[in-house]
């Protein structure tokens, strides 16, 4: 287990940049400049891209330990070899933790990127303290890691806990994989605001796409916009749904939820805890918190580095 003044090399690999930093403990020492994913054909030169930058940070900061990555799709934590990643194409069977660990000379951790923030989440933000946890991250789509007994669970393949992918209708919209109501098609921030845009036109108003991000319809139904506080009442119905199953599956004590979705707050919360109260036997759902993510944009880069430092280095 590490020490809380070990630093590590985080490394946040993104569909559209990666980033990099420095972490000690839930501090951001140093940031690498960050690198933009669609600019490189290849992954092998997105990967010289990211070795590069990663030697100019390590050389500040030579008495770093190991280096941690997460990567939004497919990964084997166990192996190190990354299936296929979500937006980035190209990624088929290849082995990141040994190339970053032969490149750099350090030992490496790669993960999923919600797995990532979920142990940073666990180990340093809003879920420290608890042994079982629920994290969400709801944006383009919906990223998950879940803690169980105070582990992360992983799962035979390194795959556990995709809740994105989990049904909450099986007649619904066929996803990505095949798979028909998979909550991401429901929430995400495409899908939500073309529902909004569908609801709007319904009731004889036009409204573009991005008059229905969800940054807008936060701002819409803060000033009473009635179409806007339906959409935010149906999407914390929907993401009820899945979290019904969480507790009775897991009987976590929490569900943290962040993401560029949850930026909402209370108008996401307020209605997912009365539609999760009024569903939950009453012993499950008094014993249960619904609480804001603590880190934004950093969480994958520090989960990243501390799951590296407190299992490889």
């Amino acid at each position: 287990m590490s020490d809380a003044q070990d630093k590590a090399l985080g490394i946040d690999i993104g569909g559209s940049s990666v980033k990099l930093a420095i972490i000690q403990g839930a501090d951001i020492l140093s940031r690498g400049e960050p690198l933009a994913t669609q600019t490189y054909e290849t992954p092998e030169a997105l990967i010289e891209a990211i070795c590069s930058s990663s030697r100019k940070l390590l050389a500040r900061h030579p008495e770093t330990k190991a280096a941690g990555a997460g990567l939004p799709g497919f990964v084997n934590y166990f192996t190190g070899m990354v299936d296929s990643l979500t937006n980035i194409a190209g990624w088929h069977n290849i082995n990141i933790r040994d190339i970053l660990s032969e490149a750099l000379g350090l030992p490496v951790a790669a993960d999923n990127d919600a797995n990532c923030m979920a142990y940073a989440e666990w180990k340093l933000g809003a879920g420290k303290g608890y042994r079982d946890l629920v994290c969400l991250a709801l944006g383009t789509g919906v990223g998950s890691g879940i803690i169980v007994n105070g582990a992360l669970l992983r799962g035979h393949l390194g795959a556990a806990g995709e809740l994105g992918q989990t049904c909450i209708d099986y007649r619904g919209r066929v996803g990505h994989y095949g798979n028909r109501g998979a909550l991401e098609d429901y929430i995400g921030n495409r899908e939500l605001s073309a529902d909004a845009q569908i609801s709007y036109a319904s009731a004889g108003m036009a409204r573009t796409l991005e008059e229905c991000s969800p940054a807008a319809l936060e701002k819409n139904a803060r000033d009473g916009d009635p179409i806007a506080r339906s959409v935010w009442e149906h999407t914390a119905q929907k993401l009820a749904a899945c979290l019904l199953n969480c507790c009775y599956i897991l009987n976590p004590q929490a569900f943290i939820i962040g993401g560029g979705v949850a930026n909402a707050r209370e108008l996401l919360f307020r209605p997912l805890r009365k539609h999760l109260k009024a569903q939950l036997y009453p012993a499950h759902y008094a014993a249960l918190r619904i609480l804001p993510a603590h880190f934004r944009n950093d969480a994958g880069l520090i989960g990243a580095g501390r799951i590296a430092l407190d299992f490889c280095a």
